[in-house]
């Protein structure tokens, strides 16, 4: 098995934790709080996992990789772009509407592929281009869960793809999922392009390193802008340490474990396998909240994995 593989899903899976958590703090805090919680609490983490990195390799190799003006660049707009897809997702929370705007961040998958194709020149064989689009069918059934449709499986995903479209227009937190998923997808994108032009440290230094200036910059800048505008928000953040921190320890374990699989592989095929997150959150609800999966949620989930099946064995 390939190292990116189990690296990526464990990402999924810290932040499917961290994104639960940070849900719940929704309740104590603005939008912008929570999405900062995320940044702030993360800070201290990456310097530990980074020094522990260091630390753990010979002597020989422990050395920071010098740092350029790509890789200054692309850090900030994955940077921005992943801030605005923070808070795109966390004012989602609070809609009415908040499985359908979050599964739509999902489409990500697919636009990171474009992304990839335009800014770094990724290529995606006709085999994963199948898994990605199967996975995101798969997604979008989904969407689908709490209305009953005794459609064949082929024709209830052709109705529900149309109701996507048509609901564009029509259901506010539709547009911004969509534009999350876009937002994601650039960070991605450019996330893998900051670790890559650092070109030597090794694959784990690199996306190390990557990780703790883009977190440290996501803090300053955003921590800039709510003293500016909302000192409150920043002092409530303060005090709501106790939650917060684990969502720091969370985001930091989720994004090391994206950043290095990016650094190893096309931010797409990374992506794709992300999409795992959603399957955890179904089994997570089962076992423990006692929700029983629909139909539709298990092709769903079929589907899901049947497009993740058909990436990992290209």
């Amino acid at each position: 098995m390939e190292l990116w593989i189990p690296i990526t899903v464990a990402a999924a899976l810290f932040q499917n934790i961290r994104t639960a958590l940070q849900k719940h703090l929704k309740g104590r805090l603005d939008t912008t709080g929570a999405t900062y919680t995320r940044f702030l609490y993360a800070v201290p983490f990456t310097w530990v996992y980074l020094t522990a990195l260091l630390n753990f390799q010979s002597s020989a190799t422990n050395t920071l990789p010098p740092i350029n003006v790509t890789f200054l660049s692309y850090g900030a707009v994955g940077g921005i772009a992943q801030i605005l897809a923070t808070f795109l997702l966390v004012w989602l929370f609070g809609q009415r509407n908040f499985a359908v705007g979050t599964s739509l961040t999902k489409t990500e998958a697919i636009q990171t592929a474009l992304f990839g194709f335009v800014l770094l020149g990724d290529n995606l064989s006709i085999q994963a281009v199948a898994g990605i689009i199967i996975s995101l069918v798969g997604v979008l059934a989904l969407y689908q869960k709490k209305k009953q449709d005794t459609s064949a499986p082929f024709t209830k995903s052709t109705k529900l793809i149309t109701r996507v479209l048509r609901a564009i227009t029509t259901d506010r937190s539709i547009l911004p999922g969509l534009v999350a998923g876009g937002l994601f997808a650039v960070s991605a994108v450019s996330y893998r392009a900051a670790s890559l032009s650092l070109g030597e440290g090794g694959f784990a230094i690199q996306s190390a390193y990557t990780l703790v200036w883009v977190t440290g910059f996501q803090t300053l800048i955003m921590g800039g802008y709510i003293l500016s505008t909302s000192p409150n928000v920043f002092i409530r953040v303060l005090q709501s340490w106790k939650a917060a921190i684990w969502i720091g320890l969370t985001g930091m374990l989720g994004s090391a474990g994206w950043f290095a699989a990016m650094t190893l592989e096309n931010a797409a095929h990374v992506r794709t396998l992300g999409q795992v997150e959603l399957i955890f959150t179904l089994i997570i609800g089962y076992l423990f909240f006692k929700e029983r999966l629909k139909r539709i949620e298990l092709i769903g989930i079929a589907l899901i994995t049947a497009g993740i099946i058909t990436l990992i064995l290209e």
